[in-house]
């Protein structure tokens, strides 16, 4: 049995395409097909994680479909849309020094200078978002933060991302605490 903390979701099954089972995956990997080189996936279905065998995959479109195996007909695979794709975390590959997956920067407190050089809390990083141009943190108030807004900040190293220290949890930026 998998220990449900000790999983990534780096996937999800967003609905079915034809009609003899396969369905369509959206990957938070980068580059997308990443997702179908892990040895072991698992499934979300009902608040239970369970193995995943993924029988055929290809691109489609800008996407990715696959069938999963057992699953033959397009009732059976609507069974398994916006079902959530996870694998164990000791699977991920190693990054390179200043890099990070984005469940590690979730949770970190984000902190930036006033003009009188004090540091000031915006608050706790809940997720990131892909938009194209950049990623961007979106940031929650968070007990002792300076006020309730919720902030988008640029993922921009070295122009807005000064400091990521995950064993600290925290993130330093260089951002308008007014904006």
């Amino acid at each position: 049995m998998v220990d449900p903390a000790e999983l990534i979701v780096v996937g999800k099954i967003t609905t079915v395409y034809g009609v003899k089972g396969w369905v369509k995956i959206h990957s938070f990997t980068d580059p997308m097909e990443n997702l179908l080189g892990y040895q072991q996936c698992f499934l979300e279905r009902g608040g239970q994680w369970q193995p995943l065998v993924i029988e055929d995959a290809k691109f489609h479109g800008k996407g990715l479909v696959a069938l999963i195996a057992g699953v033959n007909d397009r009732e059976q695979a609507r069974l398994y849309c916006q079902c959530n794709i996870a694998v164990e975390r000791s699977a991920m590959p190693e990054l390179e020094e200043d890099e990070y997956y984005w469940h590690q920067l979730e949770g970190l407190e984000v902190y930036t200078s006033g003009a009188d050089g004090k540091e000031l809390l915006l608050g706790t990083v809940q997720e990131m978002m892909e938009t194209g141009a950049n990623d961007v943190l979106v940031v929650k108030k968070s007990k002792g933060s300076i006020d309730k807004r919720e902030r988008l900040i640029p993922w921009l190293p070295d122009q807005v991302i000064k400091l990521v220290d995950t064993d600290a949890g925290l993130i330093r930026v260089d951002w308008d605490p007014e904006f």
